[in-house]
């Protein structure tokens, strides 16, 4: 049941983002317009409106998706002799990345740069509930990521409006609205690659056990790429300390002066800003830390929810940072291809197995966030 349920959300998320990425392209042809007319650009910003509106049913489908994987996790092994259709599915599909790991003859392993030499891990070997990496967030979920189909190009972000409408007499002409404004974020996709070692006598020997190794480690590769890029660019907003007795009041500031109200804020802290953040008391002796179920780390304060990662994605062990904003607002990740792998030559009794992203993260909006140092890195 939960299999069936996880292929039918699937197909969904996949229907959402190819809708996404239709009416993107849309918006982007009306907005490169140099003639565009009022029409056009008020075509462009309900395009807008419909692909943030798509996002937010991606993500709320991604949610589920947790759910019923981490439900199937518990859920005792099928019985072999009545295998569903997406059984088989999965089982064709491991087969078939099976096959390319062991296939005798790789061609074209030198001076190819393109993708026709590689193979794209499957999801259902990758998303694998018993290999999933439990002990890294994955700061991609926070930001804004859309599937890139260029190598470089511009994300168009919608400004705040600022103008306001006025009275007019009865059957007066209508006063002209202000335009909406636009602020195109450019990117350019980057290559990363990754070399995963696998010895000939695994090669040889091994069937089920390698491609479960080769996911762990793509994946592992993968999460550690993308969260380096995405923390270097939260590390980039504009910084602040909060430091001594009035270090919770100078952090509450933040939330409720210095960010728009209009933004959806949340912390992300290290460990050691968490850590600070717990043990913080009011005057009655109460932790300021409250649960929280919509949190990610089951914690909030003020009303504002905490995530959790690690000391070294911000900075050194026992250093106390934070990203303090709307990270969804803050940037975003242009996804260009997701995880393949390819044969590379070595001079090892095995074989090298690269491992390739192309990707690349922007700020998209600098008032959507500040970098706040915490009392444990400032007093250092």
């Amino acid at each position: 049941m939960f299999r069936e349920k996880i292929k039918e959300l699937l197909a969904q998320k996949e229907g959402k983002r190819a809708l996404i990425n239709e009416k993107t392209n849309e918006m982007r042809q009306l907005l490169s317009n140099e003639d565009a007319t009022d029409e056009d650009l008020t075509r462009a910003k309900s395009l807008r409106s419909e692909i943030e509106a798509a996002e937010k049913e991606v993500r709320s489908i991604e949610d589920d998706l947790k759910l019923y994987r981490k439900a199937a996790k518990g859920n005792p092994a099928p019985d072999p002799h009545k295998r569903s259709q997406n059984n088989e599915d999965e089982n064709e599909e491991k087969r078939n990345f099976n096959a390319y790991l062991h296939q005798e003859h790789r061609d074209g392993t030198t001076g190819i740069t393109s993708s026709d030499a590689s193979v794209t891990i499957p999801e259902s070997i990758i998303y694998n509930p018993e290999n999933e990496i439990k002990t890294v967030t994955d700061l991609s979920q926070f930001v804004q990521v859309f599937n890139a189909t260029t190598a470089s190009g511009s994300y168009p972000i919608l400004k705040k409006a600022t103008a306001q409408m006025h009275t007019v007499e009865e059957l007066a002409k209508n006063p002209d609205l202000q335009k909406p404004e636009f602020l195109k974020v450019a990117w350019q996709i980057e290559t990363y690659r990754g070399a995963i070692p696998i010895s000939q006598e695994s090669i040889d020997d091994s069937a089920i056990d390698l491609t479960g190794l080769v996911a762990r480690n793509a994946k592992e590769q993968s999460l550690n790429t993308k969260n380096a890029a995405i923390a270097t660019i939260f590390k980039g907003f504009s910084a602040k300390t909060v430091d001594g007795s009035n270090a919770i009041d100078d952090l509450k500031k933040i939330w409720n002066v210095d960010l728009d109200v209009a933004y959806n804020k949340m912390i992300i802290a290290s460990q050691s800003f968490y850590n600070w953040l717990d043990t913080l008391k009011d005057k009655n002796g109460r932790y300021l830390l409250q649960d929280s179920i919509s949190s990610p780390s089951g914690k909030a304060v003020s009303g504002i929810n905490v995530a959790v990662i690690e000391d070294d994605l911000f900075g050194a062990k026992g250093e106390a940072h934070a990203f303090v904003g709307d990270p969804y607002r803050a940037i975003i990740l242009a996804n260009r291809k997701d995880l393949q792998v390819r044969w590379v030559d070595n001079d090892i009794y095995g074989q090298y197995l690269q491992a390739v992203l192309r990707l690349d993260v922007k700020k998209a909006d600098e008032n959507a966030g500040y970098f706040v140092t915490g009392p444990s890195a400032a007093s250092k």
